[in-house]
């Protein structure tokens, strides 16, 4: 595939997983860490237009100077922006501005790509766009959802939808022996620089389960009171539960005595075998103690991970958001891009059923706060 088709094959599946929403549905920003639907796809366009187009294409003109201000995300180097809690404003521009935004600079990435063959650096630059848009594409199906399932009405994305892939697998145990084990990326493949660099790290005997935990396993903790029991949570994560309340998974909801939850499809009855989900650090690390077990390292996570099936969710690891050894950050913006986060976050492993094909691997570090749990996120025990 050249790049040119991969570029408009990437580019074309955003639009599709907004494709079932309503323009009203592309405003909305009910919390800090959603951004609207709308956000997601001019920012993606942006992306191409700040570090390809303006740079490196001969009298390319932007198609609105002012939409570096409403774009950027959080790349100091590029100038002002409007602050994250304000997206939800962005009344203009319209939707239909966007997409004419998102057609003018496709075409125009079009005509550059068929102009000239990009040398390594700007082939790099290019990955990396594309890899960030597939990043937008996962969480525009969390927002999505977010959107979607805090909208008093409950309404569905849609009938079909990948939620209807979220099935587990057969229950067991994985043991790996102790010793050393190189962890980290390999190869010339498109790697995020926090995977760097590949090193030697050792492990203790331990065990893995073969599965996720599921609704019926996370049910049982509910029900034993594991939201009322101060012993299962660290300080900080009962603080949480008791300044919001916490007594469930999200989305999970006790109706007439029984178990609800929302999914892209609407209300439906839990499902005791599926795997549970939007769980946050906290509530996981609490599950685990509840267990008398504890979640894995990212690095027994990524040692394990060829003998489980994993890609489901993103699964919470008890290890810190940390740089590797002889870890580097690029020069200027793209420097930005994950080595200033490595801080006060969490590593989860894997992937979900909201990745796009081809955008996970083994050696991917995602990371979050330990408090959030609107991604698509889950649970392996190990002991």
């Amino acid at each position: 595939m050249s790049l040119l088709e991969k570029y408009s094959a990437v580019r074309a599946h955003s639009v599709l997983i907004c494709s079932k929403l309503q323009k009203e549905d592309y405003v909305v920003q009910p919390v800090v860490d959603v951004s609207p639907p709308k956000w997601h796809l001019g920012h993606t366009t942006w992306f191409f237009e700040t570090f390809v187009l303006i740079p490196h294409a001969f009298a390319y003109q932007p198609f609105n100077p002012e939409y570096n201000y409403v774009f950027n995300s959080y790349y100091e180097n590029i100038g002002a922006r409007v602050i994250r809690t304000d997206r939800g404003n962005l009344s203009r521009p319209t939707v239909d501005d966007v997409y004419h935004y998102r057609k003018y600079v496709d075409e125009a990435m079009e005509k550059y790509l068929l102009s000239c063959t990009p040398d390594h650096e700007i082939s790099e630059l290019l990955e990396l766009g594309l890899n960030h848009e597939q990043q937008h594409q996962e969480l525009l199906w969390y927002d999505i959802k977010y959107i979607l399932g805090h909208n008093p009405l409950f309404p569905p994305y849609a009938p079909n939808n990948i939620e209807d892939n979220l099935i587990n697998t057969a229950a067991g145990w994985i043991d790996i022996k102790e010793g050393v084990y190189e962890v980290g990326h390999q190869g010339n493949a498109f790697h995020f620089d926090n995977e760097l660099n590949r090193h030697k790290t050792y492990i203790q005997n331990f065990s893995i389960s073969s599965c996720l935990v599921n609704n019926a396993e996370y049910l049982e903790f509910v029900n034993a009171g594991g939201y009322q029991d101060f012993n299962l949570w660290h300080a900080e994560a009962w603080d949480w539960v008791k300044t919001n309340n916490i007594t469930a998974p999200l989305y999970w909801y006790e109706v007439n005595g029984q178990w609800q939850r929302y999914s892209l499809s609407g209300f439906e009855t839990l499902k005791p075998d599926a795997p549970v989900s939007h769980v946050s650090y906290y509530e996981a690390a609490a599950f685990a103690q509840w267990k008398g077990m504890r979640l894995p390292t990212e690095f027994e996570w990524e040692v394990a991970s060829s003998q489980f099936e994993w890609g489901k969710l993103w699964e919470w690891t008890e290890s810190a958001y940390l740089p590797y050894p002889g870890f580097s950050k690029a020069a200027g913006a793209l420097g930005e891009y994950n080595g200033k986060f490595m801080v006060n976050q969490k590593v989860l492993r894997g992937a979900s059923i909201a990745t796009p094909e081809s955008h996970s691997r083994s050696t991917y570090r995602n990371f979050f706060h330990p408090n959030l749990r609107w991604m698509f996120s889950g649970i392996r025990l190990s002991k």
